[in-house]
């Protein structure tokens, strides 16, 4: 019988879906390099942030999500009783407010841009049950994620990190879609893979010279990855739509390695560790 700290930190994690964590450090890392890079200690505030923004966020979507939980997802940590809804919101609020605090010590800016983050993670957690437009929501809290890393860099939000932010939120509305109408028939049920293949489509045209053949390659590793998810995701295997949507939440750290054009080596090495990291933490808590 396991022990009750054990519990607790354990429906900490299954709360926070923490195994989704690496792809939120790679959207940090991606847009911080694109905005210049620069100071290694805005990059750790900035994670640090983006760590409690993220944690706070899924915190919040399960206190909301109750009564929802209580009737479709009874083994979720606060329908089975074995953490309090009282604690779920103290906790949430708090990382949410931290996060910004932290975000603060850097500047105005990602301040602001942090704000739109934040603004966006709560209009989700509050009515993604209730819209058809919850993916698109979604998608704009990597969007300002993304946006507000590039803003602590030596540059800023440039272009090119609009952009990237840009193909990401549509590779995200791609996979929120995709298991949203996991259901329906005919051409709603496979538009949503489309979207998936604009990160792609970004990177054909903006990178070039010495970043064309390490985009390629990046390009074709990435379409391999969705094609082989979305075989998975539309065969007859159990669970399949489950586990291609973790694969394709997984595959959001493939998706700043082809924002980055491959990278510097130590860079791509990162992200690549990122990768693994997603894929193995998934064993142990469910991406979603």
């Amino acid at each position: 019988m396991q022990s009750a700290p054990r519990v607790y930190i354990h429906c900490l994690l299954l709360l926070g879906r923490v195994s989704n964590l690496p792809t939120v450090w790679s959207n940090v890392l991606a847009g911080w390099w694109i905005g210049g890079a620069g100071s290694l200690f805005n990059l750790i505030l900035l994670s640090a942030s983006a760590t409690a923004l993220y944690i706070g966020g899924m915190f919040l979507n399960d206190a909301m999500d109750v009564d929802f939980d209580r009737q479709y997802r009874p083994e979720r940590p606060i329908p089975s009783g074995r953490f309090d809804l009282v604690h779920v919101w103290v906790w949430g609020v708090s990382l949410l407010t931290f996060g910004l605090l932290l975000l603060a010590f850097i500047g105005w800016v990602p301040l602001i841009l942090g704000g739109f983050t934040v603004a966006s993670i709560l209009v989700y957690d509050w009515i993604h049950k209730s819209t058809i437009l919850s993916p698109v929501i979604m998608a704009g809290c990597r969007f300002f994620l993304f946006l507000t890393a590039a803003s602590t860099g030596d540059q800023g939000v440039s272009g090119l990190a609009v952009w990237s932010a840009v193909a990401l939120a549509s590779y995200i509305v791609g996979l929120s879609y995709l298991a949203k109408n996991e259901s329906q028939m005919g051409l709603l049920r496979y538009w949503p893979c489309l979207a998936l293949f604009v990160p792609m489509v970004l990177a054909w045209y903006v990178n070039a010279g010495d970043y064309r053949r390490p985009s390629q390659i990046m390009l074709l590793a990435s379409a391999l990855w969705i094609v082989q998810t979305l075989r998975l995701a539309f065969g007859s295997a159990p669970d399949r739509m489950g586990r291609a949507v973790s694969k394709l939440l997984a595959g959001i750290v493939l998706i700043d390695l082809l924002a980055l054009g491959g990278g510097p080596p130590h860079v791509a090495l990162a992200l690549v560790a990122l990768f693994l990291l997603s894929l193995l933490s998934q064993r142990f808590i469910p991406a979603t």
